[in-house]
């Protein structure tokens, strides 16, 4: 089996997964998910936050974005501008952001550029990882991407019944080096603590 055949197969197994997790345990994961990630050093430190918008089953990142505006940094968002491509808006009011690529809520064709060296802190998604931080995302490689350019901090926003700790990987992935899960922040695969 080649690797993308075992991607496929590890996307498969673990949506199916995830469709079967309780509306409860989804809602009390991503808050805690949350409060774990608002509470880390490199996130209060940070200017300029890239967070993806939370979008179906994934993790819901308003909570989030709702705390970078009031906190007053300065908040980017992906806007999808072909496949595989995408660029980083800034966006100052939620409000703003509607259903583009996939449906996942995206900021206007006017909302301003940010280049990804000016960001100090990136929140990513992934459909699975392992505690290391070795991530597989949904394979458009919008991600791949921003991460072959990115070289500030990042983490991984993935619930502890969706981590899988063996993760095919090819030379084009990028291990990001914190993942948070409702039991807390991981560096570098280790338990880690906040504040």
């Amino acid at each position: 089996m080649t690797r993308q055949e075992e991607k496929r197969r590890l996307r498969r197994t673990v949506r199916e997964l995830e469709a079967r997790l309780s509306p409860r345990y989804l809602e009390e994961s991503g808050r805690a998910i949350a409060a774990h990630l608002l509470a880390m050093p490199e996130y209060l430190a940070a200017g300029t936050v890239f967070c993806f918008v939370g979008f179906g089953p994934e993790v819901d990142t308003r909570p989030i974005l709702e705390n970078i505006l009031a906190a007053g940094k300065v908040l980017c968002v992906p806007r999808c501008t072909g496949p595989g491509q995408m660029e980083l808006r800034q966006i100052t009011d939620l409000a703003r952001l509607s259903p583009g690529t996939f449906g996942i809520l995206e900021p206007p064709a006017d909302s301003v550029p940010v280049e990804t060296d000016e960001v100090d802190f990136a929140i990513l998604p992934c459909v699975t990882c392992d505690h290391a931080g070795r991530r597989l995302g949904h394979g458009g490689g919008y991600y791949d991407r921003f991460l072959t350019r990115y070289r500030g901090g990042a983490v991984l926003l993935c619930r502890e019944r969706l981590i899988r700790e063996e993760i095919p990987v090819e030379p084009h992935d990028y291990p990001v080096p914190w993942v948070v899960t409702e039991r807390g922040l991981y560096e570098d695969g280790v338990p880690a603590r906040l504040g």
